[in-house]
């Protein structure tokens, strides 16, 4: 089963300032989260951030920050039960609006529903609080759920693994940032290819 790079939506949660000193290999870890936050801008992945009390441990970088749509700042743990599925929602059609000379309905074109993206692509810190927490509500709100090892960390090692096989029986797919890159892009053909070349090099 490949990730569709059509039904992805990525996510980011807690890249800041005053959590990155004490997280595990945190330089591999926000370089690897920037690289993705750049392709999904390419590749128009809608991108999400979310920041937990902002005001005491400080905003996402800018490497990482100008890439997404909308930063939800939360004092919950899991970013859902802050408002997050429903920015993950499709928006509804709007009907068309007019005057009283606008066409009849039976001559209208029909309005296109906007595709629902139900992969999840996560990442983030601390991975056995926020993300976790965050990944479990989506596993529960049936999206599925693809947890970016090497763009997520913890303060101990024993934490973020217990994390991830936790995740991982849940129902979360574990894959690495490369494995995302590769299977959103497909092809060495894509136009976006030499980006990938030069973002994983």
């Amino acid at each position: 089963m490949l990730m569709q790079v059509d039904e992805s939506q990525l996510v980011l949660v807690d890249f800041q300032a005053r959590l990155k000193p004490a997280m595990l290999d945190a330089d591999g870890v926000w370089a690897n989260a920037a690289r993705l936050a750049t392709l999904a801008k390419a590749l128009q992945v809608p991108t999400w951030g979310t920041e937990q009390n902002p005001s005491r441990l400080g905003e996402m970088p800018p490497d990482i920050r100008n890439h997404c749509q909308q930063i939800l700042a939360k004092m919950h743990f899991s970013a859902v039960e802050e408002g997050l599925g429903e920015w993950l929602k499709p928006e509804p059609v709007q009907s068309p609006r007019g005057n009283a000379r606008s066409l009849p309905r039976h001559l209208q074109k029909p309005q296109t529903a906007a595709q629902a993206r139900q992969t999840i692509v996560l990442a983030g810190c601390e991975a056995h609080i926020c993300l976790l927490q965050t990944a479990l509500d989506l596993l529960e709100d049936e999206y599925e759920v693809w947890v970016v090892t090497d763009a997520c960390s913890s303060r101990t090692e024993r934490n973020r693994d217990a994390a991830y096989d936790r995740l991982a029986g849940a129902g979360a797919e574990l894959v690495t940032s490369e494995m995302v890159a590769f299977e959103w892009v497909r092809t060495a053909e894509h136009p976006d290819f030499k980006l990938l070349q030069n973002l994983f090099k």
